[in-house]
């Protein structure tokens, strides 16, 4: 039997007026998380009646593969350049599905 997928679900907040930055800066990550060995799904989403928060859909093959990502360049000056720019603390949790 395979490892069950690892999932996480990341949560951005923007200030009030930092929306755009905070999209174009989430934005940024996409394309080189993609990229990451064990990432089998990273997509963005904003939530519908909530413009300005933000969250992260991802799936990983273990949690060593999320583990690189979370120490990898692109990840680390992102979450360094939010911390100005969100309303609360970036909010993540971990899961695995169990049906």
């Amino acid at each position: 039997m395979s490892q069950p997928l690892l999932t996480v679900v990341a949560e951005f907040v923007a200030k009030p007026g930092n929306e755009e930055d905070v999209r174009k800066l989430l934005l940024s990550l996409i394309a080189p998380t993609r990229q990451e060995e064990g990432c089998v799904q990273y997509d963005l989403h904003e939530q519908t009646d909530k413009p300005g928060h933000f969250l992260f859909y991802e799936n990983w093959t273990s949690r060593e593969a999320l583990d690189r990502h979370l120490q990898t360049p692109h990840l680390t000056a992102a979450v360094g350049a939010a911390a100005a720019l969100v309303a609360e603390p970036i909010r993540v949790v971990t899961c695995a599905r169990i049906a």
